[in-house]
């Protein structure tokens, strides 16, 4: 019998199935592999997409482990989890979000529940070792746990998103909540406006791609 894998996009559906109108959802904690960055994320050969390719190699390394002799304790097969990101501008005075170069940003990828330090620290040695040119010291295991959140799913291009964030905020406010955004936990993470990217702006048209949107929020007026 075939052994069917772990998609983590299809069992928890309220977290990457979302409706094209705003609603809430509950973010559990949620391990994930992160790489903190600066600047344009469209610039060929940037900080953004050398990110992502650390990412991408650290996570099907993990994934790919058993074939190395190296199983994890715990392992089961899966679907490497979409890739996510957390952005924001360095100034929280600025709103120019037209200015790309001013990005912040954190770009992730959810990783299984067996994935320890221990296997997160063989999986960079191994991509240390066949990649070179991957600074893998940016890469780093972390749990994530947003709580109270609205979220829809974005159809089009990245830049039409401010149109779906403003059926979020109108959302929010008839809902009684506030914006969560740069609310601090209690390890120090910082809340973050939240994308996941469900397509491939490599080999799908800009007014077809897929993103989730995502922002934290509490209750009250």
């Amino acid at each position: 019998m075939t052994q069917v894998k772990m998609d983590y996009k299809k069992e928890f559906p309220d977290l990457y199935q979302p409706k094209t109108v705003p609603g809430i959802v509950l973010v559990p904690e949620i391990k994930f592999i992160m790489v903190d960055g600066k600047g344009n994320p469209n610039l060929d050969g940037g900080e953004y997409e050398r990110a992502v390719e650390l990412l991408y190699a650290l996570s099907y390394t993990i994934k790919m482990s058993p074939k190395s002799g190296r199983e994890p304790q715990g392992f089961f097969d899966y679907v490497v989890p979409p890739l996510e990101g957390l952005w924001w501008l360095e100034d929280p005075e600025d709103f120019d979000f037209t200015r790309k170069d001013r990005f912040c940003w954190t770009s992730m990828i959810r990783q299984p529940e067996f994935v320890s330090d221990e296997v997160f620290q063989w999986a960079m040695d191994q991509v240390a070792g066949k990649k070179p040119h991957l600074d893998t010291a940016k890469a780093r295991l972390q749990d994530y746990k947003e709580g109270l959140c609205i979220q829809m799913l974005h159809i089009g291009p990245y830049d039409e998103e401010p149109k779906s964030i403003a059926q979020m905020d109108t959302f929010m406010r008839e809902q009684g909540y506030r914006s969560a955004i740069c609310d601090i936990l209690p390890d120090g993470t910082v809340k973050r406006h939240h994308e996941i990217y469900l397509g491939d702006p490599r080999k799908t048209a800009p007014a077809k791609l897929k993103t989730i949107l995502r922002h934290p929020v509490k209750e009250g007026k």
